[in-house]
């Protein structure tokens, strides 16, 4: 009670100056990563050093995915993902790699010939993703190896995708197969958003984990996104994180951000029920970054503790403004690059006893 009221009182300003004293990869007790577009990202030194200040982990918003890798048949475009890697290595980061798979990210190419010639995508898919690990092994540390295979509500399989249309769903397990052919010892990740509150979705991922387990294949972790809502109930997200927990896998929050406003998960698809982002707002947005890291370290044991990545963590350069053409305030950085009461609470949730 007497820390909500603290946060209740005090000043927007305390929170840019308390962000100063604070680097958050210093105060956790497990990894804390961001994703970045890796050409815009090294143009601003400011992102960069906030970045470094206060970061350990780094993932790839699209420069690693398979449209930016081959645009076209035979021929890999690596410099961006070279670029990225060595930020990493130069700046002691865990780099995360995603995704190998993923069907909004196949390209038209491959899509046609798949129609074409079905056999040759079992081929196709082998070959990319050993081409694709072996080139990074022993450097990327994990990988979203299948990203989204499920339906985005209801726990059905994906079934607009070329991998599921031509393949079934087989499809991942070969993909969890030959990625770990190529590198033994990488973390790989089955990737998924609304898990954390549409439980069928979670039941369903779960009885695919439960499958790969009994018969042997290389799954280490479950992506819990965690793209969520401020209304999203914490008791939805801790029985969500209970149940994942409870698989021995490896759990990642891979996506974070936390917003106010609501979309339908489609491109453009956001409603604005606010329009502008006041005192309240900010504070009760900091106590749900609070609550999130002590679900995330309270239920999931130390050991299965891969880490909470965000996508982006300013409110300047978030994804969700330019996918679902509206105005939010999801990250722990504003516009101009300022810790929010976010970032305090976030801050608390790593260091609260609890």
């Amino acid at each position: 009670m007497i820390r909500l009221i603290f946060l209740i009182l005090v000043p927007t300003f305390f929170f840019h100056s308390f962000g100063q004293n604070i680097n958050l990869k210093d105060i956790s007790p497990f990894p804390i990563g961001t994703s970045v577009r890796i050409q815009p990202f090294l143009k601003d030194k400011k992102l960069v050093d906030l970045q470094k200040r206060h970061f350990n982990s780094i993932t790839s918003g699209n420069d690693m995915k398979m449209y930016e890798i081959i645009k076209k048949e035979g021929v890999y475009y690596w410099d961006r993902i070279d670029t990225i890697v060595n930020y990493a290595k130069t700046n002691n980061q865990r780099m995360f790699g995603h995704n190998l798979i993923w069907h909004f990210s196949t390209p038209r190419w491959v899509r046609n010939k798949a129609r074409e010639n079905p056999a040759w995508l079992d081929k196709f898919l082998k070959e990319y993703i050993t081409e694709y690990v072996s080139r990074y092994k022993g450097v990327i540390h994990g990988w979203d190896v299948v990203n989204e295979a499920f339906e985005a509500s209801g726990g059905e399989y994906r079934k607009e995708s070329i991998w599921y249309e031509i393949m079934g769903k087989e499809y991942i397990e070969k993909a969890f197969r030959y990625a770990h052919e190529v590198d033994p010892d990488a973390i790989l990740f089955y990737n998924d958003f609304n898990i954390e509150r549409d439980t069928s979705k979670l039941n369903s991922v779960l009885e695919m984990v439960s499958d790969f387990k009994k018969r042997g294949v290389p799954i280490s972790g479950i992506g819990f996104q965690m793209h969520i809502r401020m209304d999203i109930p914490n008791e939805v997200i801790a029985y969500t994180l209970k149940k994942a927990a409870d698989t021995g896998l490896q759990i990642h929050l891979s996506e974070t951000d936390i917003i106010f406003n609501i979309h339908d998960d489609n491109k453009g698809g956001g409603v604005e029920r606010y329009k502008e982002l006041n005192e309240e707002m900010k504070l009760a947005q900091a106590k749900k970054y609070k609550d999130l890291v002590l679900m995330y370290r309270s239920i999931v044991p130390k050991e299965q503790q891969y880490g909470i990545t965000f996508w982006g963590f300013n409110d300047r350069d978030t994804w969700i403004r330019r996918f679902f053409n509206m105005n939010d305030w999801p990250c722990l950085f504003d516009d101009n690059l300022n810790p929010k009461p976010a970032f305090y609470g976030f801050s608390q949730g790593l260091t609260s006893e609890l």
